[in-house]
């Protein structure tokens, strides 16, 4: 796990060291064991090393193997590269390193562009092959790890976050209106290839891209998600072993793949105590985080799963570390928070795993989390009412997920920034693509393939990677995703929801936990849009830099304040509206206004 960052020019000058340097520092906190810098030509790499497998300076990076004429950055892991490193030795290849890094290198030497096939695991990589001149970057399947790009007429640059970028110089940071428009719409997601800037753009998930040293590029997808029925059809009982099988292969795979010591992030919900389920007989003294906050006021709602995930600590007698947050802390530490988010992000959860990360990174470098379990095996309540809705598949997904229809987009967004309905137009044409048997694997194939990527997934990389903390996701692994895809969609909501994995837990963790209903705790500082929270809000929607901005229409900025806790100011997911609007101008007076 690392940042990585790189600069290719295609106008016969030679490469800017002092922007890599720039951004390189940047990315500092993304790996602080180590950081190297190469060049050859056109071409230039920086890298920030975060040491988890192979700890010895032979799998320092950029890696560079002089006799295959590559050169290599890579974030991430590769969960299988022991099987590929034994084919590639059984092919001739020799190895200088006991890594991941260098089995990239020899797979794409041996495969070429198909080596991504062949990679189980997360992962951002860019090789440099002096053979042809030729930069190759990939991405893994749903996006866990984060490739930004900023290409003019003369270079290419790329690096692990948005403001590596930013810091390198250069890029143009007028804002998208057309992504601005998925952002309000999307819960701030901004599916690939845009961002809230014209200049910067990322690459999709499960995609590669080959630059010639003329600046020509070629873009492939390599994986796409099959939603539909198997052709044999699998009883029950077949689902969930097959479902309980390949998960604990995840897990296996993601426990073995580190020569440090790996923990879990313990939430009290199904999903992570599952993943504690699995790996307590076999990591011994394993290592599990919680994370809770202080209520507001008298009586105040629960803002913690410490009764259930004291029952996970104790029943498999983990070393069980808890946090609880004060509120003070919240606002407090908000601003580092907003100054260390690659995009703008208005999920609670972002503080909450920036808070999280800080503490167990002084424990841990890895640990596991429960992200994805609920969009791979239908655990969010919106999924039966869309399936319960009438219309188009755009009608009944759009009623019970948009933020906000473009109606009252247009009221929000000033004039200079509309577009038609974009977001609508975007949402439709992913819903109706081949392979998806019924409504609901469309949208569940829409949700593991496009907007996990921009919301949970980012949020897992980039905070706790503020803090060097790399973030494994089990439920994430392709071949598991590729399982429950093919799941008929009323086993997956049997029960009120994920029966599969409720299923699979049954005598293996307390029916407590398994029958819970889904906790969405809150951070109380955050959720109530009242208090120093909300003068907070106040104070950057009125601003002079927000005012000249001149992206909010102020009578919708007025109304908002007026009345911040209205029913109508939420949004169907029940987002503060007021917080969305004041989320993006802060993080554009962080990250764009003071370049």
């Amino acid at each position: 796990m690392c940042g990585i960052c790189g600069e290719l020019r295609f106008d016969g000058a030679a490469p800017d060291l002092a922007a890599i340097a720039r951004m390189s520092a940047q990315l500092a906190r993304r790996g602080p064991d180590d950081a190297g810098t190469y060049q050859n030509g056109p071409l230039a790499f920086g890298h920030r090393r975060l040491s988890i497998i192979d700890l010895s300076a032979a799998a320092h990076q950029p890696m560079v193997d002089a006799a295959l004429q590559l050169a290599l950055v890579f974030n991430g892991t590769i969960y299988n590269y022991r099987e590929l490193r034994d084919e590639l030795l059984s092919m001739g290849y020799t190895f200088f390193s006991e890594g991941d890094s260098e089995v990239i290198l020899k797979a794409y030497h041996a495969w070429g562009d198909q080596c991504v096939k062949r990679f189980i695991g997360m992962f951002a990589f860019a090789i440099w092959d002096q053979r042809s001149d030729q930069l190759f970057l990939a991405r893994d399947r749903f996006g866990i790890k984060p490739l930004y790009l900023n290409q003019t007429g003369q270079r290419l640059r790329f690096a692990s976050s948005l403001p590596a970028l930013l810091a390198g110089g250069g890029v143009d940071t007028t804002l998208d209106a057309v992504a601005l428009h998925h952002h309000f719409t999307l819960h701030t997601v901004v599916p690939a290839p845009r961002t809230v800037l014209q200049g910067v753009r990322k690459l999709p998930p499960a995609s590669t891209l080959r630059l010639e040293p003329d600046g020509t590029s070629t873009q492939q997808v390599y994986w796409t998600l099959d939603a539909t029925r198997p052709d044999k059809a699998l009883s029950e009982a077949q689902w969930l072993a097959a479902t309980r099988a390949q998960l604990a292969l995840s897990v296996k795979r993601r426990l073995l793949a580190a020569d440090v010591p790996v923990g879990v992030l313990l939430s009290g919900g199904l999903d992570s105590s599952l993943l504690v389920g699995l790996l307590a007989s076999q990591v011994p003294d394993l290592r599990t985080f919680s994370i809770g906050f202080e209520g507001v006021g008298a009586g105040s709602e629960k803002a913690d799963e410490f009764e259930y995930s004291d029952q996970i600590a104790q029943q498999f007698h983990t070393r069980h570390h808890q946090f609880s947050i004060p509120n003070h802390e919240v606002m407090q530490r908000l601003p580092e928070a907003v100054a260390q988010m690659t995009e703008p992000m208005v999920s609670h959860d972002v503080i909450a795993f920036y808070l999280l990360a800080e503490r167990v990174s002084k424990e841990v470098k890895v640990v596991m989390s429960g992200q994805g379990a609920d969009e791979v095996f239908g655990g969010y309540f919106w999924y039966p009412k869309m399936d319960a809705a009438q219309g188009s598949p755009l009608a009944r997904f759009s009623q019970h997920y948009f933020d906000r229809d473009h109606a009252e987009y247009l009221q929000m967004i000033a004039p200079a920034f509309q577009v038609g309905d974009v977001t609508s137009k975007l949402i439709a044409g992913e819903l109706s693509k081949p392979q998806a048997d019924t409504f609901l694997d469309q949208v569940w194939r829409l949700d593991a393939t496009t907007l996990i990527v921009d919301d949970p997934v980012k949020r897992v990389d980039n905070m706790p990677m503020a803090w060097g903390l790399e973030v494994r996701v089990p439920f994430l692994d392709h071949e598991l995703v590729e399982l429950a895809a093919h799941m008929p969609p009323e086993l997956k909501l049997k029960e009120g929801g994920k029966f599969a994995l409720k299923a699979i837990s049954r005598g293996l963790i307390p029916d407590a936990v398994i029958d819970r209903p889904k906790g969405y705790f809150p951070v109380p500082a955050l959720k109530y849009v009242r208090g120093p929270f909300l003068e907070l809000m106040r104070g950057i929607l009125m601003s002079h830099a927000c005012i000249e901005r001149g992206l909010y229409q102020r009578e919708y900025v007025n109304k908002l304040l007026a009345d911040p806790e209205a029913p109508e100011h939420f949004t169907r997911i029940q987002g503060s509206k007021l917080w969305h609007l004041a989320l993006l101008e802060w993080w554009l007076q962080v990250h764009v206004d003071n370049l």
